[in-house]
């Protein structure tokens, strides 16, 4: 059960992690500057105020822009549990699978989840219950082979048949 930081659609890799600080070499320092320039979600900073397990949910084209794959793996080491959105930028997407990020897509079912919902979503079996609001949504789930790499913490991992 954990908190929703909610994002419109569009967002972009330059918004979750600014090219300008793209010359930080350890990701745990280049982590606190993510979702910076975002315009949308609460108040509260992102990097100041994220907890490990805590989601984002987004519209439609999470992760569009660049392929740099500091985007996705800034949230990962922030503790993002999972991104939720409408549709993902497929290299994004495939971005964040070889790190280990779970990623569920599920169509315009995204618009039921707000700003500041507690969540609770089993990724192996599609259900994603929205606790505030005793809303349960089902949704494809994660294929069992890309939950076993994100269980492996990422690609690399899996591949020497490491577990997390």
């Amino acid at each position: 059960m954990s908190k929703v930081w909610r994002y419109g659609d569009h967002i972009d890799t330059d918004v979750i992690i600014p090219a300008r600080y793209l010359n930080i070499a350890d990701f745990t320092e280049l982590a606190e500057h993510a979702m910076e320039d975002a315009k949308e979600s609460q108040t509260l900073s992102f990097a100041a105020n994220v907890q490990p397990g805590d989601f984002i949910v987004a519209g439609k084209n999470f992760g569009c822009g660049s392929s740099r794959e500091h985007a996705p793996v800034v949230l990962k080491v922030k503790g993002v549990k999972c991104i939720i959105a409408d549709s993902f930028a497929r290299i994004f997407y495939r971005n964040a699978i070889n790190i280990g990020l779970p990623v569920l897509e599920i169509g315009p079912y995204v618009e039921k989840i707000q700003d500041g919902d507690t969540l609770d979503v089993d990724m192996q079996k599609g259900i994603i219950h929205i606790i505030n609001k005793n809303i349960t949504i089902t949704c494809k789930p994660l294929p069992e082979f890309i939950q076993k790499i994100a269980d492996c913490g990422g690609l690399i991992n899996y591949i020497k048949g490491e577990n997390a």
